[in-house]
């Protein structure tokens, strides 16, 4: 069972793990190397404990104690209980869901272990919002996808904002990081995987008439918001695919077009 504790302090070395969270650039850093991440909010929470990632702590203000209490009397880490005047002067915001987790983070597995094991991969090329990593992940999960790849400079799936974006889907779909790119996508097509990139060029096919459904293993490459794939990573794969578009809209956001494209390629 939990040790329920009662904090007034904000300058509290116990509440350490929550400070700043508005700081992007701090927490970016400081979570991978401590090897933590924040859940927040009761689903979430619950999801990432399911998922099987070990709680370090609890922040809660008092009226989610009661909400929280089958979480609290199951897990061997201590719960913070706080005003929540005293819980936005340590995170930075109003949190208005009211509970946060700190939670252990996982090694990642190898990519290797991905390809070997599934069908259909996303592979995201500098995608650094963290609002479209987590809308990505959702979608991921809810169409069927199986795995995630990300290129070195993607967002970090565990970051806040990613999480709670994804209502904990990022817990769900498994992922790794391509660590040479965009050389490594090599890695991706021995395994057996078509390398489709996703983009709005007029020399892209329809993605329908590319049949991705037929196809053993298709790996759906996806850039950031605005730029799109680089020439690199275009050069690298194995056909252009693209959604055919109405009433004179060239694009969508990239979190939209992976949810259509995942629909074409997965179900």
């Amino acid at each position: 069972m939990a040790e329920l504790i009662t904090v007034t302090d904000p300058d509290d070395p116990r509440l350490s793990d929550y400070t700043g969270l508005t700081d992007v650039e701090l927490r970016r850093k400081r979570e991978p190397e401590e090897g933590l991440f924040i859940a927040e909010g009761e689903k979430v929470i619950r999801r990432a404990k399911h998922a099987g990632y070990d709680m370090r702590s609890m922040l809660l203000s008092a009226k989610w104690v009661d909400v929280m209490r089958d979480v609290i009397d199951e897990v061997p880490a201590p719960v913070y209980a706080v005003s929540p005047e005293l819980a936005e002067r340590v995170t930075g915001y109003h949190v208005h869901r009211g509970a946060l987790a700190s939670m252990q983070r996982k090694p990642l597995p190898e990519p290797g272990e991905l390809l070997a094991e599934n069908r259909r991969v996303v592979v995201m090329e500098s995608v650094n919002d963290h609002t479209n990593i987590g809308a990505i992940f959702r979608s991921a999960a809810a169409l069927g996808m199986d795995a995630v790849l990300l290129s070195p400079d993607c967002a970090d799936p565990l970051y806040r904002r990613s999480v709670k974006v994804s209502m904990g889907a990022v817990f769900s779909v498994p992922y790794a990081r391509l660590d040479a790119w965009p050389q490594s996508l090599e890695t991706v097509r021995e395994a057996g995987f078509t390398l489709l990139a996703l983009t709005p060029d007029a020399k892209a096919v329809p993605i329908d008439e590319a049949a991705p459904r037929r196809m053993d293993r298709a790996a759906l490459m996806l850039g950031a918001e605005g730029d799109g794939l680089s020439t690199k990573a275009l050069r690298a794969a194995d056909e252009w695919v693209r959604i055919p578009m109405s009433h004179g809209v060239d694009s969508l956001n990239v979190g939209a077009a992976a949810a259509v494209a995942f629909y074409a390629i997965a179900l």
